[in-house]
């Protein structure tokens, strides 16, 4: 059965949980991918956010949304869509998604994805693009049955 999901913009208060989660997870991630350091992380995570997100839900591109299992259904996760005008017509970038863990392997992420789809079209988008870590294959498999291509690669190796 395909699973429904709704994005509702977030409220202040569902910003307020999602960037105190968020912060602390892109900085453990900048961490596993060999970027930064376990000392900075948490700083540079920090700073991260206050340069995208100056204004928090009311920050000017910036589409924050917490995803919904269907209309006033239960809270399964939330979106980052940054969506602006690019030489190359309106180009989406999705920042961050999160589903939560009970929520997970059930469809979904595919349902949200579809939905964000949908969302950055009617927001104007041409494109949609992303940033996976090389560590997190389960997005990256989730991304990719999604219709996702990879674009380039960075790689690197300890010494």
């Amino acid at each position: 059965m395909e699973q429904k999901v709704i994005l509702e913009l977030m409220t202040e208060e569902e910003f307020g949980v999602y960037r105190a989660r968020s912060v602390v997870e892109y900085a453990e991630d900048k961490v596993k991918a060999g970027s930064w350091t376990e000392e900075e992380a948490l700083k540079l995570s920090e700073e991260t956010y206050r340069k995208y997100l100056p204004d928090g839900i009311h920050s000017k591109e910036q589409y924050l949304y917490t995803v919904r299992e269907g209309k006033g259904g239960a809270n399964i996760g939330s979106v980052w869509l940054d969506v602006s005008d690019k030489p190359t017509g309106v180009r989406a970038f999705l920042y961050d998604i999160i589903i939560e863990e009970a929520y997970q392997g059930k469809g979904f992420g595919q349902a949200t994805m579809r939905a964000l789809d949908e969302t950055a079209r009617l927001l104007g988008a041409v494109t949609i693009g992303l940033h996976v870590f090389g560590h997190n294959q389960t997005a990256l498999h989730v991304y990719q049955k999604a219709g996702y291509a990879i674009t380039d690669y960075t790689m690197a190796k300890k010494l």
